[in-house]
């Protein structure tokens, strides 16, 4: 399962990197406005230090605008990927980029049609948000499953990338089911690495080893 992660600060991005944790990133316009700069140079930013995928958001709703932007960012790095809203415009738009070459990541997908519609509009990445789905008291995994089965039905190629989560258990049930992609909030990494007994066979550890004869 590839980690993408799900912000638009370039220190995070680096430490993620340097931690080994990085495979890709994903942003959207509220996570640039964060930043106070303007969403090319943040790709900008971001495509200098992961190699990986990295998702950048059209903004506007039309096809001509959709397509007129896909293929603006599509110019500004190799590892662009065009994140594109799943709407009826959206969905041609992806038809088109994918005839054009230009890798999509369909975002905002809350259940398994919407997924099947973007697979066959030619989606590299489908982006259910399965924890905004909990919110609304909807099981997110149950939808990740059935996307998964799905597409297992049909040996689509589209990769399904979890988004949306919010904490340990989400990512080890993205794991289990199978899920290609997650991508995860910076401030979720320390919580996957830290366990109480690790912490404490550690110290237990390190008070043995100053028992040891030099």
């Amino acid at each position: 399962m590839k980690f993408f992660l799900d912000t638009a600060k370039i220190e995070e991005i680096t430490q993620a990197a340097a931690m080994g944790f990085l495979d890709g990133v994903t942003t959207n316009p509220s996570l640039v406005a964060q930043t106070g700069k303007s969403y090319l140079e943040v790709i900008q930013e971001i495509c200098k230090v992961c190699k990986g995928p990295v998702s950048a958001e059209v903004l506007a709703t039309d096809y001509a605008g959709m397509m007129e932007e896909a293929r603006r960012w599509r110019k500004v790095a190799k590892n662009v990927v065009v994140k594109i809203p799943l709407t009826g415009d959206g969905l041609r738009a992806v038809k088109t980029c994918t005839e054009e070459g230009i890798p999509t990541n369909v975002t905002l997908c809350f259940n398994a049609t919407q997924a099947l519609l973007a697979a066959k509009a030619g989606a590299t990445y489908i982006s259910p948000f399965l924890g905004r789905l909990d919110d609304i008291g909807i099981e997110g995994m149950e939808v990740a499953q059935e996307i998964r089965s799905i597409y297992h039905n049909y040996e689509f190629s589209t990769q399904i990338l979890a988004a949306s989560l919010r904490h340990p258990l989400h990512v080890k049930q993205a794991a289990l089911l199978g899920v290609d992609v997650i991508t995860i909030p910076f401030k979720l990494l320390p919580a996957l690495i830290h366990h109480p007994l690790t912490e404490k066979g550690l110290q237990i550890f390190l008070e043995d080893a100053k028992r040891i004869p030099a």
